[in-house]
Order: structure tokens, then C-alpha cells, then sequence
């Protein structure tokens, strides 16, 4: 899909829940693609990305943000407590806060350096045991403590499980956001975004549709 189509899809969304046009960030989730794909994309202004793993960003992101200095580089998949330095170093914004020793890494580096990425709390919305994310019943406290160490939380980020009606969990995320005062939501990708919209989300995460299915990693 042409990244201008996709815009104006988007834009049709914003209409259709009542949204300032242009007020939701598409993020456009280019791991695992080719550098040559990526540049189509930044030729074409967007200047918006995310990434889900620390390693192959640095492979490829401090080059691009040489020459395109208004990057906004999103880290969407999970944290390893051991790279949290790395992450701080590259990414603008990191969705995936999802339990209290990442927070504390956090907060330690955020005492060092006196900077932090706008940070988004992940949930799992459905529970899934093999998937990070705090669990829903857990995110209040959990959102309490990141607060007290002043971490700089501005959103929720939720994947719904692939086999259920990504709405319910839209709706959920939407409930938390609306109970606790919270900026962003993260919510919907090239399957859902539009439904997302409609829902509350301010940030929609969207590969395949801008850049064909992914590339295996061989």
C-alpha cells in the first residue's frame, strides 16, 4: 500500500472518532527490512519508525539518524534489562516498560544521564503466558510505582492475542488510559489500525502494509 493511501486512511478514521486529522502517529515498523526500503519510506517524509530488537537497530538506525535528523525511533519489542543502556542511547521512545527491575534500570539511567525516552507501559491484555506485558489487574500498582521513581510515562501499548476481536482489548486498554490520566495509546497494527482509531489509540504500530510481508532472518 502506498504510504499516501495508508495516510489517508487513517486520516478517514480520525474523522470517523471525532480526531484532530493528523493527531495519530503511524509508526512505521520497519525491523527485519532492508535498508533500501527504509529509505524509500524517509524519501518520502516519514520520519517515524519502530523497531523490536536493540541489536539490529544499532545495525542500521545511527546511520539514518546521521542524515534525518528529526527521527522518532520507537523500540515496540521486549527489553532486556541488560541492554536498557543501549535502548536509552538510540530510541526516542520505548513501549515496552512491562515490569519493575526494567523500571529501576530506568530510573537508575534517568539519575545518570538526567534524560529520558517517553516510555509506554505494555499489557497483556489477554493474559497470555507466553507474552510480555503487565497483566491488567496489575497495571494500577504498577503505573503507581514507575510514577514515584518520576519515570516519564506517557502511554499504554497492548498486541491482542492474534486469535480474538482486537476490540475488546482496544477497549480495555481505553478504560486503563481513562482511570489513570494517561497521554497516548499504542494500540492497532496494518490488520486493525483503523478500528484502533476508532477506539482511542494516538499511536497505530503498521509493517506489512507499508512494506510487503516481512523478510525472514536467515
Amino acid at each position: 500500500m502506498q504510504l499516501s493511501r495508508l495516510k489517508a486512511l487513517i486520516n478517514k478514521s480520525e474523522l470517523t472518532a471525532k480526531k484532530k486529522i493528523n493527531s495519530v502517529e503511524l509508526i512505521a515498523v520497519s525491523n527485519t527490512q532492508p535498508d533500501k526500503k527504509i529509505e524509500v519510506v524517509l524519501k518520502e517524509g516519514h520520519r517515524c519508525f519502530g523497531e523490536n530488537r536493540v541489536q539490529e537497530a544499532y545495525g542500521k538506525w545511527p546511520r539514518f539518524k546521521k542524515h534525518y535528523s528529526d527521527i522518532e525511533l520507537h523500540l515496540i519489542g521486549p527489553l532486556q534489562t541488560n541492554k536498557t543502556r543501549q535502548a536509552f542511547d538510540l530510541f526516542d521512545v520505548i513501549q515496552t516498560l512491562d515490569r519493575l527491575k526494567l523500571a529501576k534500570s530506568f530510573a537508575n539511567l534517568v539519575q545518570e544521564k538526567g534524560v529520558c525516552p517517553s516510555l509506554f507501559i505494555q499489557v497483556n491484555t489477554g493474559e497470555e503466558p507466553q507474552k510480555a506485558g503487565v497483566l491488567p489487574k496489575e497495571l494500577d500498582s504498577f503505573l503507581k510505582e514507575c510514577r514515584a521513581m518520576d519515570l516519564p510515562i506517557e502511554g499504554l501499548m497492548c498486541i491482542p492475542p492474534i486469535d480474538d476481536e482486537p476490540s475488546l482489548h482496544f477497549a480495555l486498554l481505553k478504560k486503563m488510559q481513562d482511570r489513570n490520566n494517561i497521554k497516548s495509546l499504542s494500540m492497532g497494527m496494518s490488520a486493525d489500525f483503523e478500528t484502533a482509531i476508532t477506539f482511542g489509540a494516538t499511536h497505530v504500530r503498521v509493517g506489512s502494509a507499508i512494506f510487503g510481508e516481512r523478510q525472514s532472518k536467515t
